[in-house]
């Protein structure tokens, strides 16, 4: 399919999404509702503008970044089952904010997003300086591999020690992933960090399509293959870190939205960035719908509803990648 048109329905469908985003919820916005909410000072314009559209432009904000770093993770270590997770950035981002929460930082507007973001850069800086030295992909990924369980067991380690219930909570509930109660001052502090991920990403998108074709012909292409590659992982840990610090932990959007796209979009891993990250942002904006949607009592977390939602998704991946191994 050609990438304008790919991408005109999927800016499309997003839109869509958010504004079903901003009608729907415990109080559905009809006709008159959209009416006072154009109206200054009107509860309605509160619901609509306060609450509602910051949470779907941080849902969509975070879609992206996780789609844009998926589809940049796949095309480096051309494995189709790559998503921002393999880095251990996402791992180490979830600890900064837990060793921040557990600390009493909470309380500080924008501190456990600032640990979050500082961790996760750590960790990609760490990964960025591997990959300039380092050229085969398995490498970089038994690294990241080794990066999330570290990090994993230091934010197990921040849960035992936890110094009250009350912490605890709040240190699941991030990790658990959320985009409730964001307001525009959240996504303004993740908006640079995203900005400088996806204008690195885009750089090394000519790698990208060179290791296509094998590393040997990468490397005779003349083209600067270690820096590209250093810019692909820190782009996506950039990116990665950015929406942790935004909405916790998230998994499978990055995984999902390259896979979505790939077909109509084609095997050339610089013309799925675009697509990845329109449908990263349509899919979050989604399972945040749902999540508050689906009638229970506490409103389901964010991470959960792509949980549910996307391992059967993985199933589906990995049982149509064993179709084409067999055939």
């Amino acid at each position: 399919m050609n990438a304008l048109r790919l991408n005109g329905l999927l800016a499309a469908g997003l839109v869509l999404l958010a504004l079903l985003g901003l009608a729907l919820g415990e109080v559905a916005l009809g006709a008159d509702g959209w009416r006072l909410a154009l109206q200054p000072d009107t509860p309605q314009a509160q619901i609509v503008w306060e609450i509602r559209a910051p949470r779907v432009a941080a849902a969509a904000a975070v879609g992206a970044a996780l789609g844009l770093a998926g589809a940049v993770m796949q095309g480096l270590l051309r494995n189709p089952l790559a998503d921002p997770g393999v880095l251990g950035v996402s791992a180490g981002a979830g600890l900064g904010a837990a060793l921040a929460i557990s600390a009493g930082l909470a309380a500080a507007p924008g501190g456990v997003e600032a640990a979050a973001l500082a961790a996760a850069l750590l960790a990609g800086g760490v990964l960025t300086a591997l990959a300039a030295r380092f050229r085969e992909p398995e490498t970089l990924i038994l690294f990241g591999v080794a990066l999330s369980a570290f990090a994993g067991a230091l934010t197990s380690l921040v849960f035992n020690l936890s110094p009250s219930p009350i912490a605890t909570t709040e240190i699941l509930g991030w990790l658990l992933g959320s985009v409730a109660n964001r307001d525009w001052g959240d996504l303004a502090r993740a908006a640079l960090p995203m900005a400088a991920g996806a204008g690195l990403c885009a750089y090394a998108a000519r790698g990208l399509v060179m290791l296509t074709l094998g590393e040997e012909t990468a490397a005779l292409s003349g083209l600067p293959m270690a820096r590209l590659r250093a810019a692909a992982v820190a782009g996506a840990a950039l990116l990665t870190g950015a929406a942790v610090a935004v909405a916790g932990v998230i998994g499978f959007v990055g995984l999902a939205a390259p896979h979505l796209v790939r077909a109509a979009a084609g095997a050339d891993p610089a013309r799925t960035l675009a697509p990845s990250a329109l449908a990263g942002a349509a899919l979050l904006v989604a399972a945040d719908l749902a999540g508050r949607l689906i009638p229970t009592e506490q409103e389901l977390k964010l991470g959960v509803v792509t949980a549910l939602f996307g391992a059967p998704l993985f199933a589906m991946i990995a049982w149509r990648a064993a179709r084409s191994w067999r055939g």
